[in-house]
C-alpha cells in the first residue's frame, strides 16, 4: 500500500534512531517515501528493515491522540524554518540532520514560539550560583516576551524553565525521550506544567525512553531553534558545551556566563570566552543585546562612580589641577601652572572654593579631598 510523505516521516522517526545523518540527509534530499522504501528493502540493514515492518503507524497515531500529543512535519504550518539550517552543519559526534518530524505536547505553537527564543542550557550538578543566574536571566527574557529554551534536566535546565514560569512568560523544553514519559521522573511537575501551559518537544515518538545518543541528538534542535544559546555552567566535557558546538554550527549567537575562577562548573564557559567562542553576558539585557535586531535593544555602558571634575570645561579643570594638595600656592602661581590670566583664574577659583573643592585664604590656595557627592558648579 502506497505510504504519504506524512505517515513515512512519522514512520521512521518511529524506526530510525533520532538524528542518524545519512537517513535524515536522505530524506531531505529524496523525501520520506523514497527513504522509508529503501529502508523496508533492507538498504540500511536487517534491523531496520524488520522494525519498519514491524511499526504500527495507525496504532502510534492513535496513543498519540489519546495523549494529546500531535506530530508535525515540514509541511505544517507550526513548523520552524530555523531547523533548515541544520542542513548546512556537518554531524556533531555521528549525530545530524532535520529531523523527520516532532512529537509536540502542550498548547504552545511551535513556530510561533521559538521567533523570539533564547535557549539557557548547563551542568545537572549546578552550583547555587549557577541556578540562581540562569533563573535571573531566564525571568528577564520572559518579562521581554522571548521564549526560553531548555532540555528539562535538573540544574541549570531546571532554573532556566523556573525562571520564565516564575515570569509568567513562555518557555519550551525539548527532551530526549517521548513527550509523554517525565525524566527526569524528579521534575515531573515541571513537565506537568510545560504540558499544560507550555510545550514540550520532541523528534521521538510516544513510549521511547532517552539514552545517551539521543541527549546528543537532542541538543542540535535546542541550538538551532533559538536565535542564541546562553551556557551558563558546564564541564570541559558537557552536553552543555555539544549544544553549544551546535550553536556555532547553525550560525547561533553563543553567549557565556562567567563564574569563580576556581570552580569546576565555570570551566566551560571560561574557555568558551578565553577562545573567542562564546561573547560574555552577566543579565537578560545583555542577552537581548546580542540577539535582537540591530538597535532594538542597546544597552547603556556602565559609568563608574561620578567625579567633581566630570562637569568641568577645561579651562575650570585646568586651573582646579593647579592647585596643589599638600601645601598653599598663590593665585599668581596657580595661574600660571593652569595657563590663564589671574583675574581669571581667581574667578575660577571662586567658583571652586564654592563647590567645596579648593579652600582659599591669605596664605594662599590649596585643593581640598573631593566630596562623594558631586557638587553642582556655577557656570
Amino acid at each position: 500500500m502506497a505510504v504519504s510523505e506524512r505517515r513515512a516521516r512519522l514512520a521512521l522517526s518511529c524506526v530510525v534512531e533520532c538524528g542518524d545523518p545519512n537517513l535524515t540527509e536522505l530524506v531531505d534530499r529524496q523525501g520520506a517515501v523514497v527513504a522509508w522504501t529503501q529502508l523496508l528493502d533492507g538498504r540500511f540493514g536487517a534491523p531496520l528493515a524488520q522494525r519498519g515492518a514491524a511499526v504500527d503507524i495507525d496504532g502510534m497515531t492513535c496513543q498519540a491522540e489519546k495523549a494529546a500529543i500531535r506530530f508535525v512535519t515540514p509541511e505544517d504550518e507550526e513548523w520552524p524554518s530555523t531547523l533548515g539550517d541544520l542542513r548546512h552543519c556537518p554531524p556533531v559526534q555521528r549525530r545530524g540532520g532535520i529531523p523527520f518530524g516532532l512529537w509536540l505536547r502542550g498548547p504552545g505553537h511551535l513556530a510561533r514560539l521559538v521567533e523570539r527564543a533564547v535557549a539557557i542550557v548547563g551542568s545537572r550538578a549546578s552550583t547555587g550560583y549557577g541556578a540562581g543566574v540562569a533563573t535571573d536571566l531566564a525571568a528577564g527574557l520572559a518579562e521581554h516576551g522571548v521564549t526560553v529554551i531548555s532540555g528539562g534536566a535538573y540544574g541549570i535546565d531546571a532554573a532556566a524553565h523556573g525562571g520564565a514560569l516564575v515570569a509568567g512568560g513562555p518557555t519550551l523544553c525539548v527532551v530526549a525521550n517521548g513527550v509523554d514519559l517525565a525524566y527526569p521522573p524528579g521534575n515531573g511537575r515541571l513537565f506537568a506544567s510545560l504540558a499544560s501551559d507550555h510545550l514540550l518537544v520532541s523528534e521521538l515518538p510516544p513510549g521511547a525512553h532517552p539514552t545517551r545518543m539521543r541527549f546528543l541528538a537532542r541538543n542540535r534542535l535546542i541550538a538551532a531553534l533559538s536565535k542564541g544559546t546562553v551556557v551558563v555552567e558546564a564541564a570541559l566535557r558537557s552536553g552543555a558545551r555539544n549544544t553549544a558546538t551546535w550553536a556555532m554550527e547553525c550560525s547561533r549567537q553563543l553567549m557565556a556566563v562567567p563564574g569563580p575562577v576556581h570552580s569546576a562548573m565555570s570551566a566551560a564557559p571560561h574557555l568558551m570566552i578565553r577562545d573567542g567562542q562564546a561573547t560574555l553576558v552577566t543579565s537578560a539585557a545583555d542577552v537581548l543585546e546580542l540577539v535582537s535586531d540591530l538597535g532594538q535593544h542597546t544597552i547603556a555602558m556602565p559609568r563608574g562612580a561620578s567625579r567633581p571634575t566630570d562637569d568641568m570645561d577645561g579651562v575650570r579643570l585646568a586651573v582646579f589641577e593647579a592647585v596643589p594638595r599638600r601645601r598653599r600656592a598663590s593665585v599668581g602661581a596657580v595661574a600660571m601652572s593652569a595657563g590663564v590670566s589671574v583675574p581669571d583664574c581667581l574667578a575660577h577659583l571662586g567658583a571652586l572654593d564654592a563647590a567645596g573643592l579648593v579652600d582659599g585664604t591669605a596664605v594662599g590656595w590649596r585643593a581640598l579631598v573631593p566630596p562623594t557627592r558631586r557638587p553642582q558648579l556655577d557656570t
